[in-house]
């Protein structure tokens, strides 16, 4: 416990008339100690009256995992065992540093048979993936008279496993958008998309005359048509960057982390169309390969190698880590590439050795844009700073462009975009890439 701010400032008052009678009425000690034995006597008979306030069960709730990006709830319940729960009772806790806590303050619920009792929530903020703890629980409540604060530490102990968001996944929005590429359905008004034979229909007015399979027709004395529909089981590979630059935060989440929910939500979406996933991973040096499997067989196995990735610190080695998935791909596939650079100098590398993966492969390029720096280019005041930094934030917009347009003369597919809309991007590419059977 520790004196109340109500105590501090009777103590102080206390203290300033006592020095200012000692020094004009020096012979008023003897009241001024009693208001001094008066002060104590109250001071011990509050913490008396308060001594049972402390006797309470604590109950603790955390859920076992959560999605990196989202919020997890840590429940408080506290029953008294003799009198009433205080009022105002605060609490704080000790967790790790990944977990963005705000401050929790207890508010008195519904009589349950005959005793009062409290609960409480504190909202957590889960940041980066991995494994965290809550160790204690610190509870602070005002005696009876309120001149002390009782506090009591509590140990908690539980753990939270942060995992990659797969949120998209589960409500059916990815669903929602893959829905017109399952099964391979697709719409024959548009020519030249669809090159696997699916089945013949008979020809009903509306449909496309160049359907028409005259020999089929001739056979069977009726008009029918050739139903196409999208090629099945291509080869996708998710490659994700996890070096230095990927650890940034942007939006309040590294650019790993975003990374990581939209090839999931991919490779769900893909799972869905038909298609084969693999996953690979590098920074310095190649870390981790996973064949391609299919999509929803594949869905399990990559969250869990996903959620494992460490956040790196050293520089990306794109010429080794490019040049090691070349090698392991036998076969032409689509590699979406998450990735991404400072300027258009360190970006020369990457450059080179994607042009010659796209030789063999489809490619889809992948950055992540700082909605920041838009604001930035167009600053609401006009000073020295917000000039210089405008010039700078032009500058890289400026850059990023120029190394975009020339992977796009490479034959790459690049993506730039935001943070928020990075997932659903992802996904109406990837249809667009089916569709138009580019792979």
């Amino acid at each position: 416990m520790r004196p109340s701010r109500y105590l501090i400032a009777l103590v102080l008052i206390l203290a300033a008339v006592t020095v200012f009678v000692s020094v004009w009425w020096r012979d008023m000690g003897y009241p001024l100690l009693m208001l001094w034995v008066a002060l104590a006597a109250l001071t011990a008979g509050d913490l008396a009256m308060s001594a049972s306030s402390g006797r309470m069960t604590v109950e603790f709730d955390l859920p076992p995992q959560g999605f990196v990006g989202h919020t997890a709830v840590f429940a408080v319940a506290i029953r008294p065992q003799k009198d009433a729960v205080p009022d105002n009772v605060e609490i704080r806790i000790d967790c790790a540093p990944e977990l963005a806590v705000g401050e929790g303050r207890l508010a008195r619920a519904a009589s349950v048979a005959g005793e009062s009792h409290v609960r409480a929530t504190v909202n957590l903020r889960l940041t980066r993936r991995g494994r965290y703890a809550i160790h204690v629980l610190w509870l602070k409540w005002p005696s009876r008279l309120r001149l002390l604060d009782i506090i009591a530490q509590m140990p908690v102990e539980k753990e939270i496993a942060v995992l990659p968001d797969i949120s998209p996944v589960l409500s059916g929005a990815i669903r929602t958008q893959i829905l017109p590429l399952e099964a391979g359905q697709k719409d024959l008004r548009l020519r030249g998309e669809g090159s696997e034979f699916h089945q013949l229909r008979e020809f009903a007015s509306g449909m496309d005359p160049r359907s028409i399979d005259w020999k089929r027709s001739a056979r069977m004395r009726n008009l029918v048509v050739r139903e196409m529909r999208a090629e099945r089981n291509h080869q996708i590979i998710l490659c994700i960057d996890s070096g230095r630059l990927m650890a940034e935060q942007l939006g309040g989440f590294t650019k790993l982390d975003r990374a990581i929910n939209a090839a999931l939500a991919m490779c769900w979406g893909a799972g869905l169309a038909g298609d084969l996933v693999g996953f690979y991973s590098f920074d310095s040096r190649p870390r981790l390969f996973v064949p391609a499997l299919p999509g929803r067989a594949a869905f399990p196995r990559l969250q869990t190698k996903c959620a494992e990735l460490r956040y790196e610190t050293q520089e990306s080695n794109h010429t080794l880590g490019l040049t090691h998935l070349s090698g392991r791909l036998k076969r032409r596939s689509l590699v979406v590439i998450f990735s991404d650079f400072v300027d258009s100098i360190t970006a020369e590398l990457m450059i080179e050795n994607i042009q010659v993966l796209a030789r063999h492969h489809f490619i889809v390029y992948v950055a992540l844009r700082d909605p920041m720096l838009a604001k930035l280019t167009e600053p609401e005041e006009i000073s020295l700073d917000a000039v210089a930094r405008s010039v700078a934030a032009r500058q890289i917009v400026q850059e990023r462009r120029t190394v975009m347009e020339k992977l796009v003369r490479l034959g790459v597919l690049c993506l730039d975009s935001t943070p928020e809309a990075l997932t659903s991007d992802l996904i109406a590419r990837y249809i667009e890439i089916k569709s138009r059977e580019m792979i």
